[in-house]
């Protein structure tokens, strides 16, 4: 099957969560955004019947899939990235869904008050949801994956089961992005999380995945997607810094 993945070119964003799934099968895919620029994203979201609200969205022989948590829902067992027991799955979902939760506030901590502003625009409110992001959301979750990964019968090496899973890439990448974003605040918050860094570490090592993160096809983290790092948001002070972006 050939799959097609609609996201903004130039960014990694909610489209990294779907590539680092069809990167690490080995996947026959082309990223639309990047080989056909924005517009052929822009284009997608007005054709068909069914038009889907915002980009990730998915194509393939016919069917098409938005939102991070529903496309992967959807490839995880095609590429051999979801567990073959339905309960394990289901539970594997819904930490797929925890990890859409957490990505939101990662994004509301640099634009509180909405997208349709400017960071400028926001940048006292942005500093009082960081802080709060900081010193208890951002331990509470990474918390959580620790627990689960502490619970799980079949070794603790993997989220779910004893193979990595789609829920696995996810975590991986959030990770990764909060590195950027807040390394100040992630470097405390990981010391009581050994097993999630563990687990970053072992996605990383994994041969495709390890091939895709060295390569061009791999955007960089900037100050235009999900995951931006402004000093003063994590616990840092800059004086003049006024980086700006929608």
């Amino acid at each position: 099957m050939r799959y097609e993945l609609f996201y903004w070119p130039g960014i990694p964003g909610r489209g990294e969560f779907v590539r680092l799934a069809l990167e690490d099968a080995g996947a026959d895919y082309v990223d639309v955004g990047q080989a056909r620029g924005a517009e052929a994203v822009a284009e997608g979201l007005e054709a068909g019947p069914r038009p889907p609200f915002a980009p990730p969205y998915l194509r393939a022989e016919g069917i098409e899939v938005s939102h991070v948590a529903n496309i992967l829902l959807f490839l995880g067992p095609r590429l051999g990235l979801a567990p073959a027991d339905g309960a394990l799955h289901r539970f594997e979902h819904g930490l797929q869904l925890t990890l859409t939760d957490f990505t939101a506030e990662i994004h509301d901590t640099h634009h509180p008050l909405g997208p349709t502003l400017y960071y400028a625009d926001q940048k006292a409110e942005a500093a009082r949801r960081a802080a709060v992001f900081r010193s208890a959301r951002l331990p509470t979750f990474l918390g959580y994956f620790e627990t689960v990964l502490a619970a799980n019968p079949d070794g603790g090496h993997w989220l779910v089961g004893d193979a990595c899973s789609t829920a696995d890439l996810s975590l991986f990448h959030v990770v990764t992005g909060l590195r950027y974003a807040f390394p100040r605040a992630v470097d405390a918050a990981t010391v009581d999380t050994p097993r999630v860094l563990a687990l970053v570490e072992r996605v990383a090592a994994r041969p495709r995945l390890a091939a895709y993160l060295a390569s061009d096809r791999r955007a960089a983290f900037n100050e235009h997607g999900i995951f931006r790092h402004y000093p003063e948001l994590d616990g840092g002070i800059t004086e003049g810094d006024d980086r700006d972006g929608p």
